[in-house]
């Protein structure tokens, strides 16, 4: 009596490990693009917070710039530009009026470094944006892409 597998037992096997890996990766991707988006907003969180003390101090946001939220090119700051390390990179909106007491901060996507995002944005305003009220806490979370790359209301 001969022992071991069939060509068609193997075949089916290597079928079912092929697709159980396909949907695995698919899944895995998501699973790491939405901790990118975790840490975007925990620096913007920490960007808040220092935004929050400079008020506290100054008693206006006027004035007010990317050094003072901890933002810069030093590797113990939040990333000013793309790093290696990081897949967003911070500061506050230009082109939005900081007018006290409501500042708007984002993260912009890296795509350099063979860092693709989940959605390319050839614009470069993908990213995440946050709106706040220092006065009254409020925050306002957007995705940003083209379509939405203004001011937030």
């Amino acid at each position: 009596m001969k022992r071991g597998f069939t060509l068609i037992e193997l075949i089916v096997v290597i079928i079912i490990v092929g697709i159980l890996a396909a949907v695995g990766l698919s899944q895995y991707s998501k699973v790491v693009e939405k901790g990118r988006q975790a840490e975007a907003k925990t620096n913007l969180g920490v960007m808040r917070q220092l935004a929050y003390e400079y008020r506290l101090e100054k008693g206006t946001i006027a004035g007010i710039a990317n050094s003072d939220l901890n933002v810069g090119t030093d590797p113990n700051q939040i990333p000013g530009a793309c790093r290696d390390t990081h897949y967003f990179y911070y500061g506050l909106r230009g082109s939005c009026p900081q007018v006290d007491p409501v500042i708007e901060i984002k993260g912009w996507r890296c795509t350099s470094g063979g860092k693709p995002p989940q959605f390319l944005d050839p614009t470069g305003c993908e990213g995440v944006a946050m709106k706040v009220n220092l006065v009254t806490g409020v925050t306002n979370w957007q995705w940003s892409t083209a379509s939405n790359c203004s001011c937030t209301p």
